[in-house]
């Protein structure tokens, strides 16, 4: 029976009928509080807070604070908000559901029904990371990669499929038929829920930062660790400091021939600058108003890049006409719509209708046609400057954002082997990629539009450039066919490779052999360019240096033109039929020509046959996976999935925190804009690294290591390839003698000075019993949402990571494996401080008694020469709740202790 909290318990009109809901107008009339101020997104979780109070993890008190939100009140309170679903994707959620099988293992044990172990919110696990571009450019590519990824991935997919038997809210999109985030927008979405007759609207947290696309619906929804995600399937709300809320008034509208991807990149840029970091982004205004659904879910999808928790668009018209063209059923867009105007929630709001913490502009008639690059996704540059800022960064040092060059390298020719001639600036992976983009029909009509007219041209893509187009959805391939533009696409080397992530996600596959020994052989500093949303260094490719984010027409356009160094505003694209140059305005679409075509990307029948497939017609492959069954894993042995230690020597009862730590090693000193790719890569593992050399002595073949993001269900491979990355830099280690720094996952022991990989140094240090220490800079743990970030950290014996400011999910996950973040204070830095983690040892005081979430400590720095320095340093450990998860070892064992004692 529901609970009248507040005597809200009300009755709103669905057409003839009714429906129940917890109205947030008769709580504003109760509280006398100026709800219909506050900003839709705290409105949207105001209601959950509301309907899930029952007095213990949700009390009357939370739903107070949360309603006479302050638009600048102190962010003191702590927020319980209880999500309706999870979302996964399969990177992630192998680990997670590796995690409730240790659990179950746990609960069996103790004599404990393992079934106490069971999410109780939908949770569906979507596969899309797991496909590699290894055929391209032929018929049969999607058939290859399909069959590859299936008899590479088979243990993993077995242990899926458990999961599916095992735990009774569990679902999987198997791989296939999408990006989990489109997938989650198209298909997965539910605007409002029912549950016994009462309506509330959909929530969620997703296991991969860019969960925010699906704001762009008005769905409440972020990216959250794997493990804090487990917490909330397991009935934990999701706790999180009252936000700050940014308004973005857009006004105006885009000029002809710019795309969404040139909003979002501007946009990026523009709050990266205004560090919204751990705030919520709310977008209003007449030009919110103009923008269809599938921009603003572009624009939602990179709110990691430009550092906000969201980008949050309200429910209205265009919102509605989008759940029409995707096939959701009459009943459920009726009760969609009534709902939203029944809670005030419906509509853009304008200028002076909210009360927002800081209110920002943007006129859309300002955007100019962009990329992004090229090691940043903020670093944007408009599409004129592009030649001379790569020419600028290519022999700038290394400190100064540039590639240590010599400048009259730049043109130099080399051949391969077999042939090829390369040249610095050479465009060598060309992809349509990530969900950012292929969700949006209007940049990739643009993109078959434009591959129309330069085939018409003439115009060619040279044939070793790796080129592919890999869909967030099996209804672009529809409408790019009927639409009678996905031959001249394929044409030019854009043939459909795969529906998941790919190149986005580090999935690009490999170069030749031969191109690989010359640019290595020479230091090429090599370029991509992909309508994805992350380019950090080494995730695109560990060889290609020089990574650009662009709109898909872009991506067809820089792959014709074969280098960076080519001027698309000034220069021809390349030469066409008798010689003919031909420029981008010659082949660019107009607006009128993508909108004529925009009628075949909204069909509503073809969206319900695709996703009717997920469950009634998964596939021959997927159907063809065997697994076992019952409610307990028995972890056959498998270099894919093992059991996870993080339980090993549980007991109810949890082991008394440390209260400091004494004689701590720095095991690495790193600079600013450390990314969780630096920390925990998702691409290739390197034959003759810890992680490689584990396999090879576990029998398996280089041909066979697959990737690190396939392999997260092992933490023997995970743990060894942590700061594994090739382009990590550790400041510990003396940079080369042209002054550049050196790369790579490596340290020097301390007090003996041996250079050793970060792995192996951290297992001596364990070995010893000496606790370690990492030190950053600004933006440390910047990027994907990766749990194993902060788990490889937390099993390398590292006790602390103490930099200049975290990114919002990495600091969490930190708390969550019981490792303590730390943050410099005011002006103090590594350098500032003079720390170079050679010859010093670390103590860290002031935890002793009763930790306050925020709370001052000291760090004492012992030096070489005998001499000490005392510094003040502030706990992030943010919230309360975060006190207990420390206290307790970690998020996972305090949710399992509540689990078994209930």
């Amino acid at each position: 029976m529901s609970r009248n909290t507040l005597n809200t318990l009300k009755d709103f009109p669905i057409g003839a009928k009714k429906g129940k809901f917890y109205s947030l107008p008769a709580l504003e009339k109760e509280l006398g509080a100026k709800i219909s101020r506050l900003p839709v997104s705290i409105r949207v979780v105001l209601e959950s807070v509301l309907r899930n109070c029952d007095g213990k993890k949700v009390t009357e008190e939370h739903v107070k604070q949360l309603a006479n939100w302050g638009a600048t009140a102190a962010r003191t309170d702590e927020i319980p908000f209880v999500v309706a679903r999870v979302v996964l994707q399969d990177f992630t959620g192998v680990p997670l559901l590796a995690d409730l099988a240790a659990m179950r293992n746990v609960a069996s044990k103790m004599g404990v029904n393992p079934k106490k172990i069971e999410p109780l919110v939908p949770v569906d696990l979507v596969v899309d990371h797991s496909v590699t571009i290894d055929h391209f450019r032929e018929p049969k590519a999607l058939d290859l990669n399909m069959k590859l990824e299936f008899s590479r991935n088979n243990e993993r997919y077995q242990f899926m499929k458990w999961g599916m038997q095992a735990f009774d809210t569990f679902g999987v999109v198997p791989p296939g038929f999408g990006i989990v985030h489109q997938v989650n927008l198209e298909y997965l979405a539910r605007g409002v829920h029912n549950a016994s007759g009462v309506y509330y609207p959909d929530s969620l947290v997703g296991t991969d930062s860019h969960t925010t696309m699906i704001n762009g619906i008005g769905v409440v929804g972020w990216g959250v660790g794997g493990i804090e995600a487990e917490a909330g399937m397991l009935g934990q709300p999701v706790y999180f400091l009252t936000p700050d809320v940014i308004g973005v008034n857009l006004t105006g509208a885009l000029r002809e021939g710019c795309t969404a991807t040139d909003l979002v990149l501007t946009i990026t840029e523009m709050l990266r600058k205004e560090k919204v970091v751990g705030k919520f982004v709310e977008f209003f205004g007449e030009g919110t108003e103009s923008l269809s659904v599938t921009d603003r879910a572009t624009i939602a999808n990179m709110a990691p890049e430009y550092g906000a928790t969201m980008g949050f668009f309200p429910v209205d018209d265009a919102t509605i006409e989008y759940f029409e063209g995707t096939g959701r059923t009459k009943e459920e867009i009726a009760s969609f719509q009534s709902y939203f105007k029944a809670q005030g929630m419906y509509g853009v709001p304008k200028k002076g209708d909210i009360d927002y913490t800081r209110e920002l502009h943007l006129d859309l008639s300002t955007v100019a046609p962009s990329l992004a690059g090229p090691k940043r996704p903020q670093d944007r540059i408009e599409i004129g400057n592009v030649k001379s800022t790569f020419t600028d960064l290519f022999s700038k040092p290394t400190g100064e954002n540039g590639f240590n060059k010599k400048a009259d390298e730049l043109t130099k020719t080399y051949t391969t082997s077999n042939g090829v001639n390369v040249k610095n600036g050479d465009v060598l992976i060309a992809a349509i990629t990530s969900c950012t983009n292929t969700s949006n029909p209007s940049v990739l009509l643009a993109a078959g539009l434009l591959a129309k007219k330069a085939v018409e041209a003439g115009l060619t893509v040279a044939p070793h450039i790796k080129s592919s187009l890999a869909p967030g959805s099996r209804v672009v391939t529809e409408y790019l066919t009927a639409a009678g533009l996905l031959p001249y696409l394929e044409k030019l080397g854009f043939g459909v490779t795969a529906y998941g992530c790919t190149t986005c996600i580090g999935n690009a596959g490999d170069l030749t052999p031969e191109l690989n020994a010359t640019i290595t052989g020479n230091d090429i500093v090599a370029a991509a360019v992909l309508s994805g949303n992350r380019n950090f260094e080494a995730r695109i490719h560990p060889n290609i240096r020089s990574n650009f984010l662009a709109s898909p027409p872009l991506v067809v356009a820089y792959a014709i033109a074969g280098n960076v160094t080519r001027d698309l505003m000034t220069e021809p694209v390349g030469q066409g039929k008798d010689g003919k140059d031909v420029y981008l305005g010659d082949i660019w679409p107009t607006s009128k020509e993508i909108a004529a075509l925009m009628k075949f990307a909204m069909n509503s029948k073809v969206f319900k046959s695709n996703y009717a497939d997920v469950k009634g017609n998964p596939g021959k492959l997927w159907e063809a996976v065997s697994s076992t069954e019952g409610q307990v894993y028995n972890w056959p042995d498998s270099t894919y999935i093992a059991e996870p230690p993080f339980f090993d020597g549980f007991e109810m009862k949890p082991k008394a925190a440390e209260a400091g730590i004494q004689g701590a090693r720095a095991l690495g000193v790193f600079g600013d804009s450390i990314t969780t790719d630096h920390i925990s890569p998702a691409g290739s593992i390197k034959e003759d690294g810890p992680a490689g050399k584990w396999l090879k002595e576990n029998g398996v073949m280089k041909a066979d290591f697959n990737s690190y993001g396939s392999r997260r269900g092992n933490h023997e491979i995970m743990m060894r390839g942590t700061f594994a990355n090739v382009r990590i830099k550790n400041k510990m280690i003396p940079p080369k003698a042209d002054g550049s720094a050196v790369e790579g996952g490596i340290t020097l022991h301390q007090p003996s000075g041996e250079q050793l990989s970060i792995y192996d140094a951290a297992m001596r240090y364990v070995e010893e019993g000496t606790p370690t220490m990492i030190f950053g800079g600004e933006e440390y743990g910047t990027g994907s949402s990766r749990d194993w970030a902060a788990k490889g950290t937390q099993l390398l014996g590292v006790k602390a990571v103490i930099c200049r400011s975290f990114e919002r999910i990495h600091r969490s996950n930190l708390v969550g494996m019981g490792v303590l973040p730390l943050q410099f204070i005011g002006n103090d830095s590594v350098e500032s401080l003079g720390i170079t983690g050679k010859g010093e040892t670390y103590d860290l005081k002031g935890l002793e008694g009763e930790i306050k979430p925020q709370q001052q400590a000291t760090l004492v720095i012992h030096r070489a020469d005998g001499s000490s320095k005392e510094v003040q340093v502030l706990l992030r450990i943010d919230t309360p709740i975060e006190v207990d998860y420390y206290k307790h070892g970690g998020i996972l064992p305090f949710v399992l202790r509540q689990l078994l004692a209930a």
